[in-house]
């Protein structure tokens, strides 16, 4: 079993009634600008209904040139974790790591560990998928109900800090409508996962939250 170190505090929220989006940009120092800089954590329900939809967004702030050099880290383990009965205790992970252009996916299983360490099966279960070539058009790989996708893509998060700054500063009372998306023109590396309800179980509320380990 290969062994994983926790680098990096994780995203998390509470998904209630199987239907919510959230996001998070706020970063651990020690990783601020690397390969495991967690930008956004998303979890929705998917298009058919019957799905959830989990997307971790990482190394943000890209800009269109250095979006066509930037690369996933191999030795950097994505990990969604699920827990389904509330004990704060992830019940699956969903792991997610690349290797030689390829994203492999493994999940959702119950794990052999939790917290702050992880291991990866090797029952051959995993899943590998072509991860996107900037301006390529997506690829998208699927097996028993679930959809994967690795790749570049725009930063869907919305701020505008500069009008955030002046409210700070008290010289504003609230922001503009439409405001400026301080994140226009900018990309993330995304890993997104869609996977079948009937496979994470619970009673219709979980928590969910997205790590990055680092290889040890």
């Amino acid at each position: 079993m290969k062994k994983m170190k926790l680098i990096i505090g994780a995203s998390a929220l509470a998904l209630i009634g199987l239907v919510l989006l959230a996001a998070d940009h706020i970063d651990a120092p020690d990783v601020t600008g690397g390969s495991s800089d967690i930008t956004d954590f998303y979890a929705f329900q998917g298009e058919n209904t019957s799905n959830l939809v989990f997307v971790a967004n990482i190394q943000g702030l890209l800009s269109p040139s250095a979006t066509a050099s930037a690369s996933f880290d191999e030795n950097v383990l994505i990990e969604f974790n699920i827990d389904n009965n509330d004990d704060k205790v992830e019940d699956l992970v969903i792991q997610a790591i690349p290797r030689d252009g390829k994203m492999y996916f493994f999940g959702p299983y119950n794990p052999s560990t939790t917290g702050l360490s992880s291991t990866l099966p090797q029952d051959g279960s995993e899943y590998g998928v072509s991860i996107t070539p900037y301006g390529s058009s997506a690829i998208i790989g699927s097996k028993g109900g679930m959809q994967f996708f690795a790749g570049p893509r725009d930063d869907p998060f919305f701020m505008d800090f500069a009008q955030y700054g002046e409210i700070i500063a008290g010289n504003a009372g609230g922001f503009n409508d439409p405001g400026a998306d301080t994140f226009a023109g900018t990309n993330v590396l995304s890993v997104v996962v869609e996977v079948p309800k009937s496979m994470i179980g619970g009673s219709g509320t979980i928590n969910t939250w997205v790590e990055t380990k680092m290889k040890q």
